[in-house]
């Protein structure tokens, strides 16, 4: 079952590709009104489901003693692209290799060499491996910047809706961070229920609290800043969630 990337997680992404070297798990957490225990667990998941594939360092190999960066286009038949563009990988000099879905031009290389003699070495180690090379240039400059629709409009105020999903019918599951204050917070689930905090139709199914997943059960309390799970056989009301100090 492929993973459900929720605004937290996508919060975490913005973050980590805005700088990663300089981003705290904190910060994220003060953002998100969670716990950073939780940050920690959710970038655990990221990895390990392959969404966040690694860290990378951001070189100007131009400022390391003149060393040129070359971008070279290539075609590699398209059910041997995949192994060739690991074979790439293991020349030496070769730092990125990209599969685009297209017929020719489809391998996108990036090497560094020293000078001209590097680059025109690995130019015919590529070659070697059948690719033709289409188009080649120097690299002068890279730029990056993260997905902004993963990131924040505006830092938020208060705590706010992180996932919603409509299920077959009616039914709705939502996630959301319980903020400080809230009429629920301190209690149990079972209390909530007794004092009509939570209708009939609805259901605690899931709390993320300082990293750990609990399963709820009456007597488990709803806390400030848990990450609640709530799924609705009826489709929610607009002030429904108001007892958890959402948005």
């Amino acid at each position: 079952m492929a993973h459900r990337v929720d605004e937290i997680d996508k919060r975490i992404l913005y973050y980590l590709a805005l700088d990663a070297r300089n981003t705290a798990t904190s910060d994220i957490a003060e953002e998100m009104e969670v716990t950073p225990a939780t940050i920690r667990n959710r970038i655990k998941q990221l990895e390990e489901q392959g969404i966040l594939r690694g860290y990378l360092a951001d070189i100007d190999y131009k400022s390391v003693e003149g060393f040129v960066t070359y971008q070279f286009r290539c075609t590699a038949s398209i059910p041997d692209r995949a192994r060739l563009a690991q074979s790439a990988l293991e020349i030496s000099g070769v730092v990125t290799v990209r599969e685009l879905m297209s017929g020719s031009a489809n391998l996108e290389i990036t090497v560094v060499g020293a000078d001209t003699d590097d680059i025109n070495q690995i130019a015919g180690e590529l070659s070697d491996l059948d690719l033709e090379i289409e188009e080649e240039s120097v690299v002068e400059g890279t730029y990056h910047t993260p997905y902004n629709p993963f990131g924040p409009e505006k830092v938020p105020k208060g705590p706010s809706l992180t996932d919603f999903m409509s299920l077959a019918g009616d039914a709705e599951v939502v996630e959301f961070t319980v903020s400080e204050g809230a009429e629920i917070a301190g209690l149990t689930i079972e209390q909530a229920v007794d004092r009509d905090l939570l209708a009939d139709e609805m259901l605690v199914v899931g709390i993320e609290r300082d990293g750990d997943v609990l399963t709820p059960k009456g007597e488990t309390v709803i806390q400030t800043g848990d990450v609640v799970s709530l799924f609705s056989k009826a489709p929610l009301a607009k002030n429904s969630l108001e007892v958890f100090g959402t948005q």
